[in-house]
């Protein structure tokens, strides 16, 4: 059993490794799929949550699917109990498939179908610059998600708006539940698009040392800040990565050791 360690940096590779095998393990016991668009958003999540965000900020999971990657993430800051990760998608659990409406720390809204969380977290925003809170917002989004014409209402709300105080993360794995984005319906090329708002886009590595920037190291953009952040969908895990199939499938016996196997070496 990997144990969670509040104090840890999510720049160990060790915490990664960790956090990916107890993801496995959940998924496993419980005989659920989606594991690949979990892995390929894990690493970002936890740097956000070890190393970006302070006190009072909020967080929303537009992708809903990604729901194990949050619980893991949450687990590692001690916020969710071994006992809770146990009863994962089973009856009567707090950690539905998708992100609950209330009983969970850090999830502010119910996000299943896609689409939807962009609008609730420049809601916060918007909230948020009200009252005067110095709190940033952040969403993560998926590519495949940015197909909704929803996503798109919501950018351009947050846009007219000004609010520099949320930050739009995309888990740019290049898949979705029917193929690749670019087969599906392609977007390209995406940074273009979203500076042609007038906003500013960074282009980042999902998967490396300090993936996001801190606030204050981009202090003069305007309206959200958005943050390509390109990864590998069943990252780490040599028979899920960049395979479609693992937006669905759960895992075997055989596929669960072999993939312990290769993450503890």
């Amino acid at each position: 059993m990997v144990e969670s360690d509040v104090s840890m940096s999510r720049s160990s590779e060790s915490t990664r490794r960790g956090a990916r095998l107890r993801l496995l393990q959940m998924h496993y016991e419980s005989c659920v799929g989606h594991i690949g668009g979990n892995l390929s958003c894990l690493d970002v999540l936890l740097e956000l949550f070890h190393e970006r965000m302070c006190s009072g900020d909020q967080f929303v999971l537009s992708k809903g699917h990604a729901a194990g990657a949050l619980y893991i993430t949450l687990w590692s800051k001690g916020l969710i109990s071994e006992a809770h990760l146990s009863t994962f998608h089973r009856d009567g659990t707090l950690l539905s498939g998708h992100p609950p409406a209330s009983g969970v720390p850090g999830v502010t809204f119910a996000t299943g179908s896609l689409g939807h969380g962009l609008s609730l977290a420049a809601g916060l925003a918007l909230s948020s610059r009200w009252l005067g809170s110095p709190e940033t917002v952040y969403c993560l989004t998926s590519d495949g998600e940015w197909n909704e014409g929803s996503m798109w209402e919501a950018l351009i709300f947050a846009t007219h708006q000004d609010l520099n105080n949320l930050v739009v993360i995309m888990d740019q794995n290049g898949l979705q539940g029917f193929g690749s984005t670019q087969d599906v319906a392609d977007l390209s090329p995406l940074a273009e698009k979203f500076r042609s708002f007038g906003l500013t886009v960074l282009e980042v590595d999902g998967h490396a040392d300090n993936i996001l920037p801190a606030p204050n190291e981009i202090p003069d953009h305007r309206g959200p800040l958005i943050v390509l952040a390109k990864t590998v969908k069943g990252k780490g895990v040599s028979f899920m990565e960049n395979r479609m199939e693992w937006h669905y499938l759960p895992l075997k016996s055989e596929q669960y050791a072999q993939a312990r196997l290769e993450l503890e070496q």
